[in-house]
């Protein structure tokens, strides 16, 4: 593939050029370790290395171009050096340029929010898909153009990917595309030049204040990806978030609500719940699905409401809502011979924890037995972790505290940061087991009929990360090795 650098240059704001334009460009980069002779290299200043300080380097390799913030002091003959505000912005759209601009070329609708992104992109690929339609979906857990699977590292790919993988469903003929919007995606312009239909946002509670800093920092990332939504697209908030009407308020886009407390465009009524299923009213329609808890009856009307304002006729929306499974590691239930039920979720904060606790009191009643295997993940936010514990202790009638992705620190040190939110009280019902597996056992052995195993904090994750090594490990598979024996 080849474009004129001219042509490209076009795509962005453009403060000063050092060197010709009219020559061809064969490869676009931002890894310095991935540069060819005649490409363009971008310099982007990441969280963990500048890629300013590779130009010398990259600039020795005969690369056509280099994009860059700050000018190097000498300059390679035959480079072409163009000078911008800023260079991860400029990369998006260079991206969507080098890849034919596919985003707009689909109908694109991306969700954000802390809880219930995963699900609802999923769920609304699998209703297009239901509908007839071919469509694409990137997301934490998977991604997929249109029936083929493609493994996912982050929950919003960097901009070359995403655009490389937006221009495969448009290659393989989709029509629709769904996609998860993280806040760092958001905040590191990973979006930037990225056409979206429709944006979704579900909710916000503390998370990732180890990279935002602040609460408002974090929903000032997420409120980004609706201030640039086109005046022709639609933007739908959780109405019962006090953040979703933030969240509307610079944005150029049709603005829509949803709720399960009050007046909404989609309003949801929970009339009947158990633990394999809902009967929900929307908008006035009965329909059973197949989803348990509040928190999914949130998930499944911004499914709707997205869904109708996607182009779906309501109706045929309606009947394939009762046709919809749960995503993988989603309140995800598996039965015991013991007669005890285990589930799997990935609840990893503390509002997360509240969701889906709440919903199984709710279901078992004040005299069920409830037992919580959770864990924090290393290197992330210190904060909530005994928050986490708090939320978990008051919930449960028994709880066990256990790694998760440890990362670069020592179990044992997160548990104690865990272990510093629970009273003597709490700690009377508290167990504290490093090995996972050995905590899910031990879990599975207290249970007796009736009980209810909560295995937070992974859900649909196949390993758990020790000193930046991935060791194979799935909740659901030592669940299952465990109900067999």
């Amino acid at each position: 593939m080849k474009q004129k650098l001219s042509t490209l240059l076009r795509e962005i704001e453009v403060l000063e050029i050092i060197g010709d334009t009219d020559k061809n460009i064969v490869s676009l980069n931002s890894d310095s370790r991935k540069v060819e002779k005649e490409g363009m290299f971008v310099a982007v200043k990441g969280v963990t290395t500048d890629g300013h300080k590779y130009i010398p380097v990259v600039a020795s390799t005969h690369v056509g171009a280099i994009v860059c913030q700050q000018l190097p002091s000498a300059f390679e003959k035959g480079v072409t050096y163009i000078r911008v505000a800023d260079t991860a912005k400029a990369l998006g759209h260079l991206a969507s340029a080098w890849y034919g601009h596919p985003s707009s070329k689909l109908k694109l609708v991306g969700v954000t929010g802390t809880n219930g992104k995963t699900t609802t992109a999923t769920l609304l690929y699998e209703m297009a898909r239901m509908e007839g339609y071919k469509a694409g979906l990137l997301s934490t857990v998977c991604n997929y153009v249109d029936g083929r699977a493609i493994p996912t590292t982050h929950t919003t790919p960097d901009p070359l990917t995403l655009n490389e993988l937006l221009a495969e469903m448009v290659q393989a003929g989709c029509d629709y595309a769904f996609m998860e919007v993280s806040s760092h995606a958001a905040e590191q312009q990973r979006i930037a030049g990225v056409r979206f239909s429709g944006g979704v946002f579900s909710n916000l509670t503390r998370d990732h204040l180890d990279y935002h800093g602040t609460v408002e920092n974090y929903m000032n990332a997420k409120k980004k990806f609706f201030d640039a939504l086109p005046a022709d697209a639609f933007a739908l908030v959780n109405a019962d978030d006090k953040a979703g009407a933030y969240m509307l308020q610079n944005t150029k886009a049709h603005k829509y609500t949803y709720s399960l407390r009050t007046q909404a465009d989609f309003h949801c009524k929970i009339l009947e719940t158990r633990l394999d299923g809902t009967l929900l009213s929307l908008n006035g329609k009965e329909v059973e699905v197949q989803f348990t808890g509040r928190f999914n009856a949130y998930n499944l009307t911004a499914v709707y409401g997205a869904s109708i304002l996607a182009g779906f006729a309501p109706d045929e929306v309606l009947v394939n809502m009762s046709r919809l499974i749960p995503v993988a590691g989603r309140f995800q239930t598996m039965h015991s011979p013991k007669g005890f039920t285990a589930i799997v979720d990935y609840a990893h904060t503390p509002d997360a924890l509240v969701n889906v606790l709440d919903t199984i009191r709710d279901i078992v009643g004040a005299d069920g037995d409830i037992i919580t295997v959770v864990g924090c993940g290393g290197d992330r936010d210190h904060g909530k972790r005994p928050m986490m514990a708090k939320e978990s202790a008051r919930r449960s009638d028994r709880l066990i505290l256990t790694s998760d992705n440890p990362r670069t620190e020592r179990p044992e040190a997160i548990i104690d940061d865990m272990k510093a939110g629970l009273d003597e009280a709490d700690m009377s019902r508290t167990l504290c087991i490093t090995d996972r597996a050995e905590a899910i056992r031990t879990a599975c052995a207290l249970a007796k009929a009736g009980s209810v195993v909560l295995v937070a904090g992974k859900g649909h994750e196949t390993y758990q990360e020790i000193d930046h090594v991935r060791h194979h490990f799935d909740d659901r598979e030592i669940l299952a090795a465990i109900f067999k024996a």
